[in-house]
């Protein structure tokens, strides 16, 4: 029997698969665990609980399934059914990497070859071993991707004069961050986040969340490169922010930053890092 984990934002989404899944519940093949609404949750489900599958949705606020993955190393990894709308990106990326996933609405019997195939990986560490294989060269796929965008970035921030503060609106006003108090910026769920240290951090000081209106992009090459690294296609950090480098898988580094705040560097990235801070 597999355990099973549905990790979808949408609830309609995951009382449909909930249904779909009924038959296999009753034949003795899945026992289903709580949902999870999001990558957050999700993640506190399969560090603290064994699952052997999940169905996973790519587009979810604050933390996507591609960032998921991204923080569960393979061998702790759960064979992954991937499940999303229509999404070109989505499916060039599995189609690129000969990964399977499953087109919403999902089909009845796309589902049960889906199912099948995951009994067969767990009964096959072999073949399971070459399915993780498979998802950290998607992630990699993904990566490289966005580096010809970042490198052009990168030759724009020679002739920019850099930013020594950003606006960020918050009600009927705008405030003003200096950039030293920046910790990160982060894409989630297609939103620029900014965290930021508070204007009287104090010992242990709680990071601030604001919104800002501008790219990643556009912010890379405004913000001074001494200062400030892109670690990953969706994440921007201050280096002097950076308390831990913890090695992760497939030469990623794990990125303890002011406050706990954790961001994933991703492999050709952590390399650049490592040169940039010399060692």
């Amino acid at each position: 029997m597999l355990k099973a984990l549905i990790i979808d934002d949408e609830a309609p989404a995951r009382t449909r698969m909930r249904k779909l899944l009924m038959p296999y519940i009753e034949a003795g093949r899945l026992e289903l665990c709580e949902d999870a609404s999001d990558g957050w949750e999700a993640l506190e489900v399969l560090e603290t609980q064994k699952i052997d599958l999940v169905f996973l949705d790519i587009r979810m606020p604050e933390l996507d399934g591609f960032s998921l993955l991204e923080r569960i190393p393979p061998d702790n990894r759960p064979v992954v059914i991937f499940t999303t709308a229509y999404d070109e990106y989505a499916l060039r990326a599995f189609q690129a990497n000969a990964l399977h996933y499953l087109l919403k609405p999902v089909d009845q019997l796309q589902l049960a070859e889906s199912i099948e195939r995951a009994e067969k990986l767990r009964k096959t560490p072999e073949k399971k071993e070459l399915d993780q294989a498979k998802i950290s060269k998607l992630l990699d796929w993904l990566e490289v991707q966005d580096m010809p965008k970042t490198s052009q970035t990168m030759a724009k921030a020679v002739t920019e004069t850099y930013v020594s503060q950003i606006s960020v609106p918050h009600r009927d006003r705008l405030i003003i961050i200096p950039v030293r108090q920046i910790v990160s910026i982060e894409v989630q769920d297609n939103l620029t986040r900014l965290f930021a240290l508070p204007d009287q951090p104090g010992p242990f000081p709680k990071l601030v969340r604001h919104i800002v209106s501008h790219t990643l992009d556009d912010l890379e090459h405004r913000l001074n490169p001494d200062e400030f690294m892109r670690v990953h296609r969706a994440a921007i950090i201050r280096l002097d922010q950076i308390k831990e480098m913890i090695g992760w898988f497939s030469g990623r580094y794990k990125l303890i930053l002011t406050n706990n705040h954790e961001v994933i560097a991703s492999r050709e990235r952590s390399k650049l890092l490592k040169k940039k801070l010399m060692f």
